[in-house]
């Protein structure tokens, strides 16, 4: 159980399909409208792509392009994170010779991941290609933002130590994508998505950017709340507490099959620290965490579990119910058998949360862990998250004059 809210362990992972075995929750509402290259990884792929590809000759193929700009809400950040961002974004077929304006969804990847890496291991170009060729969905822009950094993951936070990740995505990816790319620039044709910890900032950011995205779809998210291992009692805090220098929180943090989930979980909580709770002077990571060791005795902060509570996206709902009930869809998702156990629990939560606020919403708890119904033509990515997105998200309107036959 390693590799906590990172996508790094998709290409460890076969898809089973098994779509009779899912377990539907629908929230009723009127809806408005993690690691390693090699053979290993060739073989998942090719396999988990094949139900994609198998008739590639009939399928149009658009292309993946890759963009550097520099993000002014990371540009002098304290904490040393580079302000020069790429971007990774997919452009259906006929793009250059057609006039045509697209609706964009945008991708949140997840920890110890970024943008390249997940276009590869979710083979993201091929099954674009597949769904817009046989029309699961519309010819669309998919962007995907690179939201590493030095600890590995922001948690689209906004952070006085870190820069600010949330603005990063709500305004300046989406400006710079609005500029350079033929896009329908408004909300309505606006998605924003992600799995693990991009799901968490899927849900943050369209919280804080209701007027940017119209549809949300948050797949098997993070850190929403404190539940199970994702806790104060957790041993990781204990061997932060006993790190002296930076370079200690990385070792074997990088080796899934072997790092005992404490020691990632460890990098995880430093992360958020460094984002939810940061400290100038306090080393080594600059940050306060939530709770400390003194030897055995553990030590709590209270001040800094008020900070982390209060970027938790469950105690977000309460001061951004408008914002909420405005999306013209929102779904959230995640499997029963989760490898990180807090997911299922926090994610039924949040989805019992914004029921009590009367917040339409979709949510589905479904047989799988936390990677293996994401890829191929049987994931959900192809068979819920592009069909969701098909039907919420508005696409370019065909003058009459342009319709066959007038």
């Amino acid at each position: 159980m390693n590799g906590l809210f990172s996508d790094k362990r998709l290409a460890k992972n076969t898809v089973t399909g098994d779509k009779a075995s899912k377990i539907k929750t629908l929230i009723p509402g009127n809806m408005k409208k993690i690691y390693s290259y090699g053979n290993a990884f060739l073989l998942v792929c090719f396999f988990a792509l094949t139900s994609i590809v198998s008739n590639s000759q009939q399928i149009k193929a658009g292309k993946i392009i890759t963009h550097q700009f520099l993000a002014a809400s990371i540009q002098g950040n304290k904490g040393g994170e580079d302000p020069m961002r790429r971007v990774s974004v997919y452009l259906p077929p006929g793009y250059d010779e057609k006039h045509d304006r697209y609706p964009v969804i945008y991708f949140l990847h997840g920890f110890d991941a970024n943008d390249s890496l997940m276009i590869e291991w979710l083979g993201f170009k091929n099954l674009m290609d597949r769904a817009i060729g046989n029309g699961t969905i519309r010819p669309t822009i998919l962007v995907l933002p690179n939201s590493d950094t030095r600890f590995k993951g922001s948690f689209y936070s906004n952070s006085p130590l870190t820069g600010k990740w949330s603005d990063y995505i709500g305004k300046d990816v989406v400006s710079y994508i609005d500029k350079n790319f033929k896009t329908i620039a408004n909300r309505n044709s606006r998605g924003l998505a992600g799995h693990s910890m991009g799901g968490h900032g899927a849900l943050k950011i369209g919280m804080l950017f209701p007027e940017v995205f119209g549809a949300v779809y948050a797949m098997s998210p993070g850190a929403l709340h404190w539940s199970k291992e994702f806790n104060i009692d957790n041993t990781a805090f204990k061997k932060i507490s006993e790190i002296k220098n930076v370079s200690e929180i990385f070792k074997g943090s990088g080796a899934p099959d072997s790092t005992e989930q404490n020691t990632f979980l460890a990098l995880v909580f430093t992360s958020i620290a460094r984002t939810f709770s940061p400290r100038e002077n306090a080393p080594p990571f600059n940050a306060d965490f939530p709770v400390r060791y003194d030897g055995k005795n553990m030590l709590v902060n209270k001040e800094a579990i008020e900070q982390w509570e209060k970027n938790f996206p469950i105690n977000m709902i309460k001061d951004h119910i408008p914002a909420l009930k405005s999306f013209n869809a929102l779904k959230i998702d995640w499997g029963r058998n989760d490898d990180f156990p807090h997911i299922p629990v926090t994610s039924l939560e949040f989805s019992k949360r914004l029921e009590i606020f009367k917040i339409p919403h979709f949510a589905e708890e479904y047989i799988g862990d936390h990677f293996n119904q994401l890829i191929g033509g049987d994931g959900r990515l192809y068979t819920d998250l592009l069909p969701f997105f098909n039907r919420y998200l508005e696409f370019q309107k065909v003058p009459p004059n342009k319709i066959s036959g007038l």
